[in-house]
């Protein structure tokens, strides 16, 4: 059996993290490694990977890494879908296939559970169901009493759901130049081909068996989908400090906590897990990271710094701020008294727009959402919710209300004035504070 990962398409609703899903780093692995190394744990080793013109040396590099493993990288000239996906792929594809979206995170159960089914042979094809409790921008099944599929209902709108089965891509198919087949005879001007293949199949006669499956789900479609993948990691994850990191005496470190190779930790700092601080990167004096917070390799996290709940890239630079429920890309650097707010003064969910639709993210904690190697000056604000695009500039002082584009710089207007000092300071004023406070330190 090959097992077919889809590594050709682009994320366009991520931005502005323009670095493709897979290629996230967590715990100091990609999220491709991660995936990879699970389906050989489930015993899985023979994998075609479909990339594309701007992946493929990336993903070939972290593919070598993973040992016990045979691959072959086939390219996606363009990335039109999962059936064109398999088209590409089409010569290497002549027998049993797993189909596996690597941007969705799942417990190892899904892939056992899938092909513990498949041993029976109860069906041409098996497919998992998630039963999920709220709207999810995605495939809905619609099931036979069997739960055999009879239907497959492309990301309806909501309310319009035709069930609260959501489809999980880790499809399995037993004959792979069936389904080839099926996909040529498609005709649609919507980017459904695959799914309209899986339709006429079921029409057809031929069984496509849904496998309930309810263990973790963490689909990386936007961006704040990040932190339930951060979540899962860690709370699978063991707590370990390097040999090599060295922490100060007068440090604190709390609950589950990973340190890589080589960090730094200073006086007064408090790392309070679950957390991970990357390799070569250092925590500051008084500095606090707290609450499933993950800080890439190469950064700096300066004096009285607090991180709470936040994804940083590598190679990020912090002094004296405050980093609320924020996704940060790669080499950002903020100035002092920068805050990323995170909390509405109504205590309503956060919207994030994307494209013209302000979402509602089903999160009533949430800050910016900052891409690669975008810089603050000292003093400012970003309000809940914000994005801020790749190679931006938020100058001294400002009050980021809006989204700002990339490669982009916004300072505040110059509106000061020089004018004479109006006001006298009274002494007499002042004398009788110090004396009651002088008074109530003696009381004490």
């Amino acid at each position: 059996m090959k097992v077919v990962f889809l590594c050709g398409g682009i994320g366009k609703r991520m931005f502005p993290i323009t670095e493709d899903k897979f290629l996230l780093q967590f715990l100091g692995k990609t999220l491709l490694q991660i995936q990879l190394e699970a389906a050989r744990q489930a015993g899985l080793s023979n994998f075609l990977i479909v990339c594309n013109q701007y992946n493929m040396e990336q993903i070939e590099k972290i593919a070598r890494i993973v040992s016990g493993i045979k691959f072959k990288l086939v390219l996606q000239k363009q990335s039109l879908g999962i059936a064109d996906a398999l088209k590409s792929a089409a010569s290497f594809l002549d027998e049993s296939i797993l189909i596996v979206n690597p941007n969705d995170v799942f417990a190892p159960s899904a892939y056992i559970s899938l092909l513990q089914e498949a041993k029976k042979k109860s069906a041409d094809s098996y497919m998992l169901g998630y039963h999920t409790k709220s709207y999810f921008p995605g495939g809905y099944l619609v099931v036979n009493a069997a739960n055999e599929l009879e239907h497959v209902v492309e990301k309806p709108k909501p309310g319009e759901e035709p069930s609260n089965l959501v489809n999980i891509l880790v499809h399995l198919h037993a004959d792979s130049k069936r389904l080839l087949g099926y996909i040529g005879e498609v005709k649609t001007t919507k980017d459904d081909v695959y799914e309209c293949a899986l339709d006429n199949l079921a029409k057809a006669g031929h069984k496509i068996k849904v496998i309930p499956y309810d263990d973790l789900w963490a689909p990386v479609k936007y961006p704040w989908h990040i932190f339930d993948v951060v979540k899962y990691v860690l709370d699978t994850s063991q707590p370990k400090v390097s040999c090599s990191a060295s922490i100060s005496a007068k440090a604190t470190i709390e609950g589950k906590v990973i340190i890589g190779d080589g960090v730094r930790v200073l006086e007064n700092a408090v790392i309070r897990g679950p957390a991970y601080i990357g390799a070569d990167s250092i925590i500051g004096n008084n500095v606090l990271v707290r609450d499933y917070s993950h800080i890439g390799a190469d950064c700096v996290i300066g004096y009285s710094t607090e991180i709470k709940g936040s994804y940083i890239g590598d190679g990020c630079w912090v002094h004296s701020s405050y980093i609320g429920d924020s996704i940060i890309g790669k080499s950002c650097s903020f100035g002092a008294g920068t805050v990323l707010a995170n909390f509405r003064f109504d205590e309503k969910n956060i919207p994030v727009t994307v494209g013209d639709e302000a979402i509602d993210i089903g999160r009533d904690k949430f800050g910016a959402i900052i891409g690669d190697n975008c810089k603050t000056g000292v003093n400012v604000s970003v309000m809940p919710g914000i994005k801020i695009g790749p190679n931006s500039i938020v100058g001294s002082h400002v009050c980021l209300t809006k989204d700002l584009g990339p490669e982009k710089m916004i300072v505040p207007e110059p509106r000061y004035r020089t004018q004479p000092n109006p006001i006298k300071l009274d002494e007499a004023k002042r004398k009788e504070l110090k004396e009651k406070l002088e008074k109530l330190a003696g009381d004490a």
